[in-house]
């Protein structure tokens, strides 16, 4: 379970985003199963694959909310597809949270925890 700690230390979910197919057609995004990792802020793609800009802007939004804990109730911890931003792509792309990282906040920000700096 992710958590935050008292020492300026806090986890955050790793994730795949994936290009998977959700009907017959053409893809015009990619190939399925093309795909990224996020670790932290850092983007991840498989050397020599490439990943779309309209499908990355389609999930970009979503990605931050995806990395962080939420209740169990709230629809982002159930809901994974986001769909091709191109209506004749048969495509959707799925965010998995794959495993968690731990980071320490002045490693990730000039900005110092109120009481500390």
């Amino acid at each position: 379970m992710i958590k935050s700690d008292t020492d300026g230390s806090f986890e955050l979910y790793d994730l795949r985003v994936e290009v998977v197919r959700s009907g017959p057609g053409k893809i015009y995004c990619g190939a399925e199963g093309d795909y990224f990792e996020l670790r932290g802020e850092m983007l991840h793609l498989p050397q020599g694959q490439g990943f779309s800009i309209y499908s990355l802007s389609a999930v970009l939004p979503l990605l931050a909310a995806k990395q962080r804990p939420c209740h169990p109730n709230d629809w982002m911890s159930t809901d994974a597809n986001c769909a091709c931003p191109d209506p004749n792509c048969p495509t959707q792309l799925r965010i998995t949270r794959i495993g968690t990282r731990r980071f320490d906040h002045a490693d990730t920000t000039a900005v110092p925890l109120e009481g500390q700096g």
